[in-house]
C-alpha cells in the first residue's frame, strides 16, 4: 500500500484550522491514521508531522525528535491528540524546514521552553515542559493545526522570495508532469 503524499505549499488544505478530536480512546480509523503518519514521517524523513499535512483537518500530531535515520532502533514516536501549548517562556532562533515547504529553510523565532498538554491514543492526558528541539517541534507542528506555516513567521522579503521560486518551480514542473500549473 502506497503512503499518502505530504501536501506541499501552496495547497489550500494546509491553511485550514483543524478540528479537535473527541475525548477518550480513538477509533480504529484514527489509530490507523496515526500509524500511517508515523510511517510517512520516517519515510520522508522528518521529526514531526501534523494531520493537515496529509489532508486531514484534525488535531493530531506525530513526533520523534530523538530518532537517528541511520538507526531504526532509535525510533520512539509520540502521538499527540488535541495538543495544546499551555505556557511559553524564553526565546530562541532555530533554523527550520518543513516537509510541506520543500527546498527551503529559514531562521524562526520561537519560545525556548513550552509547557504542553495532550492526550495519547488511549485518551490518557499528558503534560510536560520541553525545551530546545522538542519545544520547536511542538510549536511548528501545532502551527500546522491552526493553518500556519513556518514561512508565515519569517520576514515578508524572505517569504516573498520563496513564493516566487516555488511558483517558478511549479510552473516548470507542471508541463513535464502533464498537469496544469498550480496557482499561488
Amino acid at each position: 500500500m502506497a503512503l499518502r503524499p505530504v501536501l506541499q505549499f501552496p495547497d489550500p488544505r494546509l491553511r485550514r484550522r483543524s478540528l479537535p478530536l473527541p475525548e477518550g480512546a480513538l477509533s480504529p480509523a484514527l489509530r490507523e491514521l496515526a500509524r500511517d503518519m508515523i510511517e510517512i514521517m520516517y519515510d520522508e524523513p522528518g521529526i514531526g508531522l501534523a494531520a493537515p499535512q496529509v489532508g486531514e483537518a484534525i488535531r493530531l500530531v506525530v513526533m520523534d525528535t530523538d530518532w537517528d535515520s541511520e538507526d531504526p532502533a532509535t525510533r520512539n514516536p509520540s502521538v499527540l491528540v488535541n495538543p495544546q501549548i499551555i505556557a511559553r517562556r524564553g526565546q530562541l532562533t532555530w533554523t527550520e524546514g518543513c516537509l510541506s515547504v520543500p527546498d527551503f529553510q529559514a531562521d524562526v523565532e520561537r519560545a525556548e521552553h513550552v509547557q504542553v498538554r495532550y492526550a495519547d491514543l488511549e485518551g490518557k492526558l499528558h503534560s510536560e515542559e520541553v525545551s530546545g528541539l522538542r519545544a520547536v517541534c511542538f510549536q511548528h507542528e501545532l502551527d500546522h493545526l491552526d493553518g500556519i506555516l513556518f514561512i508565515d513567521r519569517i520576514s515578508k522579503l524572505r517569504r516573498d522570495g520563496y513564493v516566487r521560486r516555488r511558483r517558478k518551480a511549479l510552473k516548470f514542473a507542471a508541463p513535464a508532469a502533464g498537469r496544469p500549473g498550480a496557482a499561488l
